[in-house]
């Protein structure tokens, strides 16, 4: 006999459909800064929380933009692109992106993933970076699945803690 609520052995979670909108944050509030809060801890253990003024000074950054994910009205997920010039060109850069763990699964990654490449894209970058530990297996076929394709290249980070 099965317990009820708990999928089959071999079967896949059904996930009901959930519409996501893609917006760009616009204005720091309170659900903003309750979002944060939620989803950066979700994203890395030792990530510091952030208050009002830190998110307001990262979104006031000309290079930065956060765009958010609603899913049934709720900021369901979040990511950074951050777009700067150099010499050889626009670089695009996509970081901290996280998707509410309840959230999973329901397109909200790849929707904010492919809002992002717009942007880059209408902003004349040629390229799109991002960084993914290999643990986060989902998050890498989510990046696949997107068309990116992992480089051969050496990551290199100078830490000053």
């Amino acid at each position: 006999m099965r317990r009820a609520g708990r999928p089959r052995a071999g079967r896949a979670r059904y996930c009901a459909p959930v519409t996501v909108q893609v917006e760009i944050l616009n204005g720091v509030t309170d659900e903003v800064v309750e979002a944060f809060g939620r989803l950066l801890p979700q994203l890395s253990g030792s990530a510091r929380p952030v208050d009002a003024a830190a998110i307001d000074a990262i979104n006031s950054s000309p290079a930065v933009t956060i765009l958010l994910a609603r899913c049934d009205s709720k900021i369901a997920g979040m990511l950074t692109l951050a777009m700067f010039p150099i010499p050889t060109g626009l670089r695009a850069w996509i970081e901290d992106v996280v998707v509410d763990q309840a959230y999973r699964g329901r397109g909200a990654g790849e929707q904010l993933t492919n809002a992002a490449l717009r942007l880059a894209e209408a902003a004349g970058a040629r390229t799109v970076d991002l960084t993914s530990r290999p643990s986060r297996e989902a998050a890498g076929r989510l990046y696949e699945r997107t068309g990116f394709q992992q480089r051969d290249s050496r990551l290199y980070r100078y830490s000053f803690d």
